[in-house]
């Protein structure tokens, strides 16, 4: 190499050493120097773009569960043996039909001691009825008699009518207890009428648990054991939806939601907003949003996992830049804006993405121009040239 290569080689090798020591520097953990300054009268350009306002209009896929509108666990409301059971999982039941019918022992024959009961009260409701109305004829006679002076003696005449209104008074209390009787077997025959366990609206069965000869009682709703049958109404059906407490502010009631299930990965289903819980779990920090589902044809099975197309808006409009051009640092999340030739850190939250861009929260304006790409190398404060970049979108 000649001697004038050489000397033309050394800047390009000074250079070449800054560079590296530079890396070097960065890779061992150093504190990494200002970039270098750009030569005297010539700021650098950089590449801006514009912020953008617009409507936010993202559809985001969030999991689901179907439910059954309405899901009863039956229990038997008394005690006694499974004579039958017309039902079986899979059976679908009117409201009011027969799903098993028990038989009690222990109730016929409380029936038939209330019945006796019933009887008796009865019996001394009609003797008190009788003397009452033989002592109310004795007093009419004496009243008759006593026109005549000096036939009926006063005190008689005082006594027959003290003698009719005790009688009134049991006549009063046997008719209590003639009520009362009644009202003891009218109890017992509604007892007798939970035998008949009957389905409370139409539905199918999902669940069956016992059979003929099996002990049933209601204590078994109690302790947490197993019902007789489960009836769920698959008709119509509540699509839950846990819906991030960020993004709450979108749900509209109404609204119309696509969804999609694995066992029918090509049909699209829709339901509209229905329900929401109005609380958000502290542990998930989602909010429950139901959504009924009209399932007529009964395609749609309670339990079934969905996949969510929800669609998330805001109030009004909000500002949009391009992922590259908002920078972090261990600090703040930041984008730069050029302001008369001269940038500055603005501090930004970010929210949702709609393609490439991504929305921000933060002191900025519809069409403020920003730095493409952030990043923490270029300082605030700093005098630059703009050039606009080919696209915003």
């Amino acid at each position: 190499m000649s001697q004038s290569s050489r000397g033309r080689a050394v800047p390009w090798l000074s250079w070449a050493v800054a560079v590296a020591g530079a890396v070097g520097a960065a890779c061992s953990g150093q504190p990494r120097s200002a970039p270098a300054a750009p030569e005297a009268g010539s700021p650098p350009t950089i590449s801006v773009v514009r912020v953008v306002e617009r409507p936010l209009d993202v559809v985001l896929d969030m999991p689901g569960s179907l439910e059954a509108y309405e899901d009863v666990a039956i229990y038997p409301k008394v005690t006694g043996y499974v004579q039958s059971i017309r039902v079986d999982r899979g059976s679908r039941v009117r409201a009011g039909e027969v799903l098993a019918q028990l038989e009690a022992p222990e109730l016929v024959a409380q029936r038939a001691e209330a019945e006796s009961k019933l009887q008796a009260a009865e019996a001394q409701q009609a003797s008190a009825q009788a003397r009452t109305d033989a002592d109310a004829s004795t007093l009419e006679k004496l009243q008759a008699a006593s026109a005549t002076p000096g036939v009926v003696a006063g005190n008689d005449l005082v006594l027959a009518q003290k003698t009719v209104e005790g009688d009134r008074s049991q006549i009063a209390a046997a008719a209590k207890n003639v009520d009362a009787a009644r009202q003891a077997l009218n109890s017992i025959q509604h007892m007798e009428d939970y035998l008949r366990v009957t389905a409370p609206f139409d539905g199918v069965v999902t669940e069956r648990n016992v059979h003929p000869g099996a002990l049933v009682g209601p204590a078994a709703g109690g302790a947490g054991g197993a019902p007789m049958v489960r009836v769920v109404n698959e008709r119509r059906l509540r699509l839950v939806v846990p819906i991030p407490e960020a993004y709450l502010a979108g749900v509209t009631q109404g609204a119309e939601i696509p969804f999609t299930v694995q066992a029918y990965p090509a049909d699209r289903f829709s339901g509209r907003v229905a329900r929401m819980s109005h609380a958000v779990d502290v542990k998930t920090r989602t909010m429950a949003v139901e959504i009924d589902v009209q399932n007529a044809d009964g395609r749609l099975a309670p339990g079934t996992f969905c996949q969510v197309r929800w669609p998330l808006r805001r109030p009004g409009p909000s500002l949009f830049v391009p992922s590259t051009s908002v920078a972090s640092t261990t600090g703040r999340t930041f984008v730069i804006r050029v302001r008369d030739g001269k940038t500055d850190w603005v501090d930004v939250t970010t929210g949702l993405s709609a393609g490439p861009l991504v929305e921000v929260f933060g002191d900025l304006r519809s069409g403020d121009e920003i730095a493409a790409r952030g990043t923490d190398e270029i300082h605030a404060g700093v005098q630059v040239r703009t050039r606009p970049l080919a696209t915003n979108s």
